[in-house]
């Protein structure tokens, strides 16, 4: 696909989302909420739910992926944000092209969000964390074997190459901690490792991810800090560590075990996120 392609389909889907969700409403602050973290989305005041066939977004095939577009207000008075809030997305292993993995996320910054706050379930590799802790990403392991820059360059999009030294926005990671401290959580930090999945790591690829430096592994999220830094879009991403890395534990590794512990931690999860957005 050309540049030119692209953001012609960028903006043909703007114009969907537009007619959709009418009164002028632009949002600030694009959110994606991963597996079993959708009830965020929820939460939103004057909210609208969207189904992704809607606006033309691809939908998930996975467990805990709503696929709804919820949109809407967080805070009150001056501190109102607009939110555009993602129930789930989609991954390459479901058969997405790179391309559609990203569509989402860049529609949504062409329609307005300047800053992203992004989450996921993922494994803790780190020995330290356990499920349940939340972890804010300091950086991150692009180990998916694939990136959704590769291919023709629109320079109206953003440059060739990509500075990734401060991915993860510094000053919305401070606020992210702050809003922790706040709602009384304690908020880790570390490295997110990206694999393609869809299978399960094996303890000898935890060994050696946690020789790499990573602290937790999953399969999404990086190819959208990638596209929207591209964009030039501030990120911040929250990992919902759901369980122990293989190996780590005598168990078994399932994804009923991940939306458990997901639900389990939603209350502090959706406390984190409101004050973080609202601080926007």
């Amino acid at each position: 696909m050309s540049g030119s392609d692209l953001a012609s389909r960028l903006d043909s889907s703007v114009a969907l989302l537009r007619q959709k969700v009418p009164n002028g409403f632009t949002p600030r602050v694009g959110v994606v909420l991963g597996s079993g973290l959708g009830a965020f989305g929820d939460t939103l005041e004057e909210g609208k739910k969207l189904p992704y066939g809607e606006v033309g977004f691809p939908a998930s095939s996975i467990v805990g992926h709503a696929g709804n577009l919820c949109v809407g207000y967080v805070g009150s008075g001056a501190a109102r944000v607009p939110v555009a809030c993602m129930q789930g997305r989609v991954h390459s292993y479901e058969g997405h092209s790179p391309d559609r993995v990203v569509f989402a996320v860049r529609a949504l910054a062409r329609w307005g969000c300047e800053a992203f706050v992004l989450t996921n379930a993922a494994g803790g590799v780190n020995g330290a964390l356990e499920p349940g802790d939340l972890m804010l990403l300091s950086d991150h392991l692009n180990l998916m074997g694939w990136n959704p820059l590769t291919g023709p360059n629109d320079d109206a999009l953003g440059a060739r190459f990509v500075d990734l030294t401060r991915a993860y926005d510094p000053e919305l990671r401070q606020r992210a901690h702050q809003a922790a401290v706040k709602e009384g959580v304690v908020l880790r930090e570390g490295v997110y490792c990206a694999l393609s999945g869809p299978t399960y790591e094996t303890p000898a690829e935890i060994r050696m991810f946690r020789t790499l430096g990573a602290d937790a592994v999953g399969m999404s999220t990086v190819p959208e800090v990638l596209a929207l830094r591209h964009l030039g879009k501030r990120v911040v991403a929250i990992s919902c560590i759901t369980n122990k890395g293989a190996g780590l534990t005598q168990g078994v590794l399932d994804h009923a075990e991940v939306q458990e512990t997901a639900n389990r931690t939603r209350d502090k999860f959706v406390g984190v996120l409101t004050r973080l957005i609202a601080s926007l």
